[in-house]
């Protein structure tokens, strides 16, 4: 590997923790505690030691323009944590501590949670290395998300080798939709977050659940509150009258924690 870029260890950040805790799909472990993966068209292996974060291949005006912001570690989240005063929420930070909102591009994450409906983790990651593969650019396992222009001219038959099942018309559609200016993803960006639920599920197959993914993890709408199965008997059992109010604000981050914490002690 060439040159590298040397981090120390931020406070309330772990890479795995980050990579792995279901809001993104295109990471993978690798040897050496290294994990490999493809954002905003590149590639990067990127390492944890005791006191720091490689990011291998990588200058340091590629970190301050991408990994900086990806890793979103401009936000503090030592005061957001701290902040949680519930007990449940203490403890899921406790043990899973260091797990970040990730800034991934708007489309990619879109897309990703289309392809998430009904379905695990393995699968989702497979059926995005297909879609990669197939239709992004560059070396293949290492190759670019394919933009939303790209998949707006194909065809459900033409998505058939990545096997999505229902979900490739969906993901046609938001293609369009996005390309077409149906939905807008600058205005999603720059308006209050009711405007982006309504925007999203303009298209077909989003709900509320996908529309939430994607405001979170594609447009850093922290307080954006994505609900699935791990999370409806998070609310039921812990929740019934709604989160704490020390989560205002954060409701995102506090899923997230919560999220991984009742999946991993649910094994």
């Amino acid at each position: 590997m060439n040159n590298c870029y040397r981090l120390p260890l931020p406070e309330n950040f772990n890479l795995g923790l980050c990579l792995d805790c279901g809001q993104a799909f295109r990471w993978s472990l690798c040897d050496e505690n290294i994990w490999h993966g493809v954002a905003f068209g590149k590639h990067i292996k990127i390492q944890q030691t005791e006191s720091e974060i490689i990011f291998y291949d990588c200058d340091e005006k590629d970190f301050n323009e991408l990994w900086k912001p990806y890793f979103d570690l401009d936000t503090d989240y030592k005061k957001i944590l701290s902040s949680y005063t519930d007990k449940h929420l203490i403890t899921a930070i406790k043990e899973y501590d260091g797990i970040r909102i990730l800034r991934q591009e708007p489309w990619e994450a879109l897309c990703s949670f289309i392809i998430s409906q009904n379905n695990n983790i393995p699968r989702i990651k497979g059926i995005i290395e297909r879609l990669c593969d197939t239709f992004g650019d560059g070396e293949v396992g290492k190759k670019s998300f394919p933009t939303a222009v790209v998949i707006s001219k194909l065809s459900v038959e033409d998505l058939s080798p990545i096997r999505a099942g229902f979900r490739a018309k969906y993901i046609i559609d938001a293609a369009q939709k996005v390309v077409n200016g149906e939905v807008d993803f600058e205005k999603i960006k720059s308006n209050p977050i009711e405007f982006g639920r309504e925007e999203l599920q303009k298209i077909k197959g989003v709900g509320a659940k996908v529309a939430e993914c994607t405001l979170l993890y594609g447009f850093h709408k922290i307080e954006a509150f994505p609900v699935d199965v791990w999370v409806k008997r998070i609310m039921a059992e812990m929740y019934p009258d709604g989160l704490p109010e020390c989560t205002k604000g954060t409701q995102g981050i506090a899923q997230q924690y919560l999220f991984h914490w009742r999946r991993m002690n649910d094994r």
